[in-house]
């Protein structure tokens, strides 16, 4: 612990060396941090100044939403002003703070996304039953839930990682402050107590992963015997989007914990951590309002509302 107690900072993997690149890579990843504020920021204005969408699966996707704007804030903004002021530097505290955040968000959002499975499976299930099992008690429950669990698995993984003795430099070769980068700088063999809680957080992600799986084992089979096409594709139509998200954050998160030390590399490291810590929440507004018509008629209505307001609101004050 006196060793690691005397580091002040770390240092971040930076993009390239090449003040050039180091702009550009600034201006890419704002139009990303911008594209995913926009993207989410509608789906959650959308869900919440509609009533019609005041329900058990909306109530999910707006959870999903703030889950994903706070998952891209903690770690794009800090890389984007790296580059732009030329520097590596994070705090102890701040890379602290980082991987708790991070590490809860990501979490729950896995957590939210198993409940949203099980949503999705009750309503093509089990339709008679659905305002019961998921009355809106029901829901703000599975949904703080999802919240809590990823509070505490932040909790324990952020206090036994940063309680390790660090003895190797303070270099890390990621873009963010990220556990299994922080590990590697350890001097003592008490990272296998991190090991323990790893081998915990595989075995949770497995279960959750094995009941999204067998939901919609389920629902398929339910789809296959609705009569009509129509009611098929309907009922498609509204697990999609949700089965799209839970393969681009299940694969890409995959790739970058499993993949063999054979092939890894630090920019090959580089590449896939942006894949599955930046892309998601970017991606996933697109991925549910392509598919969602219901959202997309809502939101067209309120841009028309807005676009009529700011029309009309100057000249509506000529009038008494």
């Amino acid at each position: 612990m006196s060793n690691s107690s005397s580091i002040t900072q770390f240092l971040l993997l930076p993009f390239t060396g090449t003040r050039e690149l180091q702009l550009l890579h600034f201006w890419l990843f704002l139009g990303i941090y911008l594209a995913a504020l926009l993207g989410n920021g509608l789906v959650i204005t959308t869900i919440a100044c509609d009533q019609h969408l005041h329900t058990p699966m909306y109530f999910f996707l707006l959870n999903l939403s703030f889950l994903d704007l706070g998952s891209i804030s903690i770690t794009v903004p800090k890389s984007m002003a790296n580059s732009l002021w030329d520097t590596r530097a994070i705090s102890y505290t701040g890379c602290a703070a980082q991987v708790f955040l991070f590490v809860l968000h990501i979490a729950a959002e896995f957590y939210l996304l198993t409940v949203m499975s099980y949503d999705r499976y009750v309503a093509i299930c089990k339709p008679l039953h659905y305002g019961t099992l998921l009355g809106s008690r029901a829901c703000v429950h599975m949904a703080a839930a999802a919240w809590a669990s990823g509070f505490l698995t932040a909790l324990l993984h952020t206090a036994n990682t940063f309680s390790l003795p660090l003895c190797k430099g303070n270099a890390l070769d990621q873009f963010f402050c990220e556990i299994p980068q922080i590990l590697r700088l350890s001097c003592s063999e008490t990272y296998l107590r991190e090991a323990g809680l790893l081998v915990v957080g595989v075995l949770t992600v497995f279960g959750c992963f094995v009941f999204i799986v067998v939901s919609y084992v389920q629902i398929f089979r339910a789809v296959r015997r609705i009569p009509s096409e129509q009611g098929r594709h309907k009922a498609f139509s509204t697990c999609l989007p949700h089965l799209a998200v839970v393969s681009l954050f299940v694969s890409t998160g995959m790739f970058a914990y499993l993949k063999p030390s054979s092939v890894s590399s630090p920019s090959l490291d580089l590449v896939v951590s942006v894949l599955y810590s930046v892309v998601p929440p970017a991606v996933n507004p697109l991925i549910y309002s392509m598919r969602n018509q219901e959202l997309k008629d809502v939101l067209r209505k309120l841009m028309a509302g807005c676009f009529s307001k700011a029309i009309n609101g100057p000249t509506s004050l000529h009038h008494p």
